[in-house]
């Protein structure tokens, strides 16, 4: 089935000390066009994220947002200024050696000092990272891909009505049009007669006219042709995404049917019934735009 190119998805996890939030959205896009932002520490794994955006997502405009946090998973370690601690051990015992003040400088002091002590975090392990981004975010993908399924049949409904009417419309055309060449000649017929009242009319001639006329108003291959597009249109549906960019240009290929249908016909019934169709093509041609 198709799939909107419209859709969101979202999903938080932790695997191996390493919590992950992924979001996805997605606006239409004639190309893909994938945004990806995350912490400057995890990088690395951009290149895996931009793979699974394209192995899921033909086109669009994609904006993927994803959080690391690793402080389960980092061996925290203690370092101690040593030239700093011994400088304010130094400054201690002079103000003590100087003023009598007295020296009560003790460990606990010592490490309350600005700077002395700092606590470094080793690196979280690559690996353990790329894992827990692909997980949590494949788990958005699904989600992603859930809602623009959804979207996707509320689309497929919409179109198939459309293409019914239009193919209702294109059989009220095919009946219609044998009925405008037979009005013609009754009335050529009446014209006729009217002004060479008893010279007589030349049947013949009437007839020829008639089927010039008739010839120059047919629509059968254009009809014929419009019900082929719709029934390829319907199979193109029915395929799967993606499929947005060919039902575009079949979309074009239907309303050429259509405008040489209404060029070729005068009849105001006609005419009333190809504004309605292309009324009901346009309709589709803004749908597919959301169509993958």
């Amino acid at each position: 089935m198709i799939k909107s190119m419209t859709g969101y998805g979202g999903a938080k996890g932790e695997h191996g000390g390493v919590a992950v939030t992924a979001e996805l959205k997605s606006v239409n896009n004639r190309h893909l066009d994938a945004s990806v932002r995350m912490p400057k520490s995890c990088l690395f794994a951009e290149e895996s994220v931009r793979n699974a955006v394209k192995e899921h997502i033909s086109r669009g405009k994609v904006d993927v947002f994803i959080t690391v946090d690793t402080s389960h998973a980092d061996a925290v370690t203690i370092a101690v200024n040593e030239p700093l601690a011994a400088a304010y051990v130094r400054a201690a015992q002079e103000l003590f050696d100087r003023f009598g003040v007295p020296n009560d400088m003790t460990a606990a002091t010592l490490l309350r000092m600005p700077e002395v002590i700092a606590t470094e975090r080793a690196d979280a392990d690559r690996d353990a990272v790329l894992e827990a981004i692909g997980l949590v975010f494949g788990e958005a993908l699904a989600q992603f891909d859930g809602m623009r399924a959804r979207e996707g049949d509320k689309l497929y409904a919409d179109i198939l009505s459309k293409l019914d009417a239009i193919e209702t419309m294109a059989g009220r055309v095919e009946a219609r049009s044998p009925e405008t060449v037979r009005e013609y000649r009754e009335k050529l017929l009446a014209r006729m007669n009217e002004v060479l009242g008893e010279a007589g009319v030349d049947e013949a001639r009437v007839l020829q006219e008639a089927a010039i006329y008739a010839d120059k108003v047919a629509v059968d291959e254009e009809t014929v042709r419009l019900r082929s597009h719709i029934a390829q249109f319907r199979l193109m549906l029915e395929g799967g995404s993606p499929v947005g960019r060919r039902l575009d240009f079949l979309v074009q290929e239907m309303n050429r049917e259509i405008n040489t249908t209404g060029s070729k016909c005068v009849d105001g019934e006609i005419a009333n019934t190809v504004i309605a169709m292309k009324a009901e093509l346009e309709k589709i041609r803004e749908q597919i735009q959301n169509i993958e």
